[in-house]
């Protein structure tokens, strides 16, 4: 009778080309990367913002139809794709943290979810703007509009479901069950404008056509997205710093800190 000693299988390693990435998926090593990174952006956010509103409010020709009131394009737009992108963001750091156990994804999701919440707001409030000189009323209920204000309570569900448990393992499954659910508002907000009859206008940028604008009216919208999208990553880091140390406060890396010594 064989009584030899049962092998355990081999553990699988990481491909090399993950390993560096991988050392920063602890949240002691990505801290320190974030906040040298989150001021980086913020620096592109401030200059990109900048240029793409003289570009749009200074250089942009006046439209034929809509005169001087389209110029809210540059932040409406930009505002509306960086809500929708986040939340997809959002949903899937979300997903992995539940899935994979992984702290810091949850904590990126945490972090995303207010700075979605704010672009959501604030293409609703420029809408509004808009298309009071365009349609003649602060808000209608078309289905863009409509969707894109479900949209603002789906992230709002999400940090209140996470504010409503002192566990946050809890919080953060429960979370992310409504932001996995919430992933189908995204296509209705981005197709409502083809598959119903709306007063929201169609896109002007496509990917499988040129762009119906000018020159410098696209250059304008181009800056002016990469200015809050750099924002809306300088704010995500420094927001998941605040989480990190909230979470690890009884760590000794985190008791080592300056910033927490001081």
């Amino acid at each position: 009778m064989n009584t030899g000693t049962l092998r355990s299988p081999p553990t699988r390693r990481p491909r090399p080309w993950l390993l560096p990435v991988l050392q920063f998926a602890a949240p002691q090593r990505f801290y320190p990367v974030a906040g040298k990174l989150a001021s980086g952006f913020m620096l592109l956010a401030i200059a990109f913002t900048a240029l793409g509103l003289w570009v749009g409010l200074g250089l942009a020709p006046t439209d034929h139809q809509q005169g001087e009131a389209y110029r809210i394009i540059f932040v409406h737009v930009p505002a509306a794709w960086l809500s929708m992108l986040i939340y997809l963001l959002m949903a899937f750091w979300a997903v992995i943290g539940w899935v994979f156990n992984t702290r810091l994804s949850s904590m990126m999701a945490r972090a995303l979810a207010p700075t979605g919440a704010l672009f959501t707001f604030l293409a609703l409030w420029t809408g509004a703007l808009w298309g009071q000189p365009t349609w003649g009323t602060w808000w209608v209920w078309d289905a863009r509009l409509t969707s894109e204000l479900i949209l603002l309570f789906l992230y709002i569900g999400f940090m209140a479901l996470q504010a409503a448990t002192d566990d946050p393992q809890r919080g953060d499954r429960a979370g992310a069950l409504l932001a996995l659910v919430g992933v189908v508002n995204i296509p209705i907000i981005y197709f409502s404008v083809t598959w119903w009859n709306t007063l929201h206008q169609g896109a002007t940028i496509r990917m499988t056509a040129a762009p119906t604008i000018a020159d410098t009216m696209l250059l304008g919208l181009v800056l002016c997205t990469a200015g809050l999208w750099a924002y809306a990553i300088a704010a995500t880091l420094k927001r998941l710093r605040c989480l990190i140390l909230e979470r690890e406060q009884d760590t000794q890396w985190v008791a080592r800190l300056p910033e927490v010594t001081r």
